[in-house]
């Protein structure tokens, strides 16, 4: 997984609220257990206006410029509620999102988020809509800077709010460590405890 410190992009504003991970990707476009790909599926319902053609909706904000580019996302409460479907986090990260920020989210989601390279902002919706307000008024320009170490997200010289994420959840994206990345680095601890426990109970390994 790439390590996130610094980021600064375009952020596209989706506000709505409960944005499930049925929304986010459809089962339909789940084809296989493989990531590649998944970022055609990502809002599919709302991006094409046909599924069969894949003709594109011009009013959703992923489909224009220079929204397409966006690799943040500013949203609304109890984003990615739903399954726990993991895709939703990969179709996301596929499609260069790096940052999401709404006032709350769905718990299974989140950890997703964590675990696959994105950062998860939790923000109030008056902040969010401040930055929104920035960023719509040149969206190419007024991009968004986030600071993982520093927690905090950036709008310009004028704004800046400070955001909270769990240590363990924030060292983990600074050194790019998904879970089994984290158990790795006790390999040694682990070995010994196998060492050791095998003369404790050597029936437990026949």
């Amino acid at each position: 997984m790439e390590p996130f410190e610094h980021h600064t992009g375009i952020a596209a504003p989706l506000m709505q609220i409960n944005i499930d991970t049925d929304a986010i990707i459809p089962s339909r476009e789940m084809k296989s257990v493989s990531k590649k790909g998944l970022e055609d599926g990502l809002f599919a319902e709302w991006r094409y206006l046909s599924l069969t053609t894949r003709k594109e909706n011009p009013e959703f904000v992923l489909n224009q410029d220079p929204y397409r580019s966006a690799s943040l996302l500013l949203t609304g409460e109890n984003f990615g509620c739903g399954s726990s479907r993991e895709h939703a986090a990969w179709a996301l990260y596929q499609w260069g999102i790096r940052v999401i920020v709404a006032p709350s989210f769905g718990s299974i989601f989140y950890n997703n988020c964590i675990q696959n390279g994105i950062l998860p902002v939790v923000l109030g919706p008056e902040k969010i809509k401040e930055l929104q307000t920035f960023v719509e008024l040149n969206p190419a320009v007024n991009q968004l800077t986030v600071d993982l170490r520093a927690t905090i997200i950036s709008a310009g010289s004028n704004i800046c709010y400070p955001f909270s994420i769990e240590s363990s959840d924030q060292q983990n994206l600074l050194q790019g460590l998904d879970a089994i990345g984290s158990t790795l680095k006790m390999m040694s601890s682990i070995e010994a405890f196998e060492e050791n426990d095998i003369h404790r109970r050597p029936w437990v390994y026949l």
